[in-house]
């Protein structure tokens, strides 16, 4: 099987935050931080099987009033470009929070026997049993 070559956005979402004695951060300055400190990562850390060709930062940091509290949000948008050996690589890049959307670049068509639609499907259920795992640690440290 070749390559895969894809597009993936990812927004990270920043909160407001208050300053001790004056002012703070807005929630767009917040979430810049945050995207700055992840690309840096990804820029800087390599993960095994993806190989980034672009990083595009130059997006619109955006923000949106969240239903149930009634808070304003802000997100900050990235395009990252890669190529990946093998669609489980993707899966452990794309299973975050921060993912938005994916467009696949090449192939046009992809064919998977059975053993490779076996490894997905093992793939999908450990990585949906990591992110429960990051979930209830996040809500016990919360509380």
């Amino acid at each position: 099987m070749e390559r895969l070559r894809m597009k993936v956005r990812f927004d990270y979402r920043g909160r407001a935050q208050q300053g001790k004695l004056f002012g703070g951060k807005n929630g767009e300055q917040v979430a810049e931080e945050i995207r700055q400190n992840k690309i840096s990562l990804i820029r800087n850390v390599p993960i095994q099987g993806i190989y980034i060709e672009d990083i595009d930062m130059g997006l619109e940091t955006y923000s949106v009033v969240d239903e149930i509290t009634g808070k304003t949000i802000s997100y900050a948008p990235v395009i990252i470009t890669l190529t990946a050996d093998t669609i489980e690589e993707v899966l452990k890049f794309t299973m975050k929070d921060e993912f938005r959307t994916i467009e696949i670049i090449n192939p046009e068509e992809i064919t998977l026997s059975k053993v490779d639609l076996e490894r997905l499907l093992l793939k999908v259920s450990e990585e949906l049993g990591n992110y429960r795992t990051y979930l209830e640690r996040k809500i016990d440290n919360w509380r």
